[in-house]
C-alpha cells in the first residue's frame, strides 16, 4: 500500500457496513501483531464515531487472539469523533461531520495542512447539502462513483445511495474542487478498461484534475493542477 505497516499510526473509519468494518479488524490484527512481535514503535490510533466504534470493538474482541485484543486501549486506541469536532493529526487539523446517511451513522473529514491545502472526504454516500460548510476551499476531494452515468439503469446506485461519475463530477465542479479523486467504483463492465471510461464522461462535467486510481496507486497532494 505505499506504506509499511510499521508506519501506520492513524486511521479513519467512516461506519460500519462489512466492506469497510471488516477490512479495519485485519488492520487492527496485523498492527497487534507487530506490537507483539516488537516490530512496531509507537501507538496507533483510529478514529471513528460512537456506532462504528461499538461494532468493530465487539467484533475484534469476539475474533481476535486474547494477546491481541488486550492491546486495544493500550497501544491500539479508538478515540471517538462528533459532528463538527476538530482534532490535529500530524500536524493537520482535521474537522469530521456527519453526512447524515439514512443507512447507518457515518462521517466524513476535512482536511487542512500549514500551508493551507484542503481535502474533503465525503463518506460512502452522495453528497448531502447539510454538509455544504464543509466543502470550500477545496483542493482535493475524494468522491465515490459507483458507475457511468449512462450505465446506471444497469447498476441502480441510487438504490444502493451511491454516485454515477457525472454526478460526482457535476457536485465538484459546482464547489471548484481543484482535484477530484474518484472511488469506490465498479468493475463488471469496465474491467480494463475503468480509468479511460470513467475520465471520458468525467471530463464531460468536471473541468479539474480528474484522477481514477488503481490498487496501490501513490497520489501526491499539491495545491493546484
Amino acid at each position: 500500500m505505499g506504506i509499511a505497516w510499521s508506519r501506520l499510526k492513524f486511521a479513519f473509519l467512516s461506519h460500519e457496513h462489512t466492506d469497510h468494518l471488516l477490512g479495519m479488524v485485519w488492520v487492527v490484527r496485523y498492527v497487534a501483531e507487530l506490537i507483539n512481535w516488537n516490530r512496531y514503535e509507537g501507538d496507533f490510533t483510529l478514529y471513528t464515531h460512537q456506532a462504528a466504534a461499538e461494532k468493530l470493538l465487539t467484533v475484534c474482541r469476539l475474533l481476535l487472539k486474547p494477546v491481541q485484543s488486550a492491546l486495544i486501549g493500550k497501544r491500539i486506541h479508538v478515540e471517538l469523533v462528533t459532528d463538527g469536532q476538530t482534532r490535529t493529526i500530524l500536524g493537520n487539523r482535521f474537522t469530521f461531520f456527519d453526512i447524515h446517511s439514512t443507512k447507518a451513522p457515518q462521517f466524513g473529514f476535512r482536511m487542512e495542512t500549514p500551508d493551507k491545502l484542503s481535502l474533503v472526504f465525503l463518506g460512502d454516500e452522495p453528497f448531502c447539502e447539510s454538509c455544504r460548510m464543509f466543502m470550500e476551499p477545496c483542493d482535493w476531494l475524494l468522491s465515490e462513483a459507483y458507475c457511468l452515468d449512462s450505465e446506471q439503469e444497469y447498476y441502480n446506485p441510487h438504490q444502493l445511495h451511491h454516485s454515477t461519475v457525472r454526478e460526482s463530477c457535476e457536485m465538484a465542479e459546482r464547489f471548484h474542487a481543484k482535484n477530484l479523486v474518484l472511488w469506490h467504483t465498479e468493475d463488471e463492465t469496465t474491467y480494463d478498461c475503468r480509468r479511460e471510461r470513467y475520465t471520458a464522461e468525467g471530463k464531460q462535467y468536471y473541468s479539474g484534475n480528474l484522477l481514477v486510481p488503481e490498487d496501490f496507486d501513490i497520489i501526491e497532494l499539491t495545491d493546484g493542477k
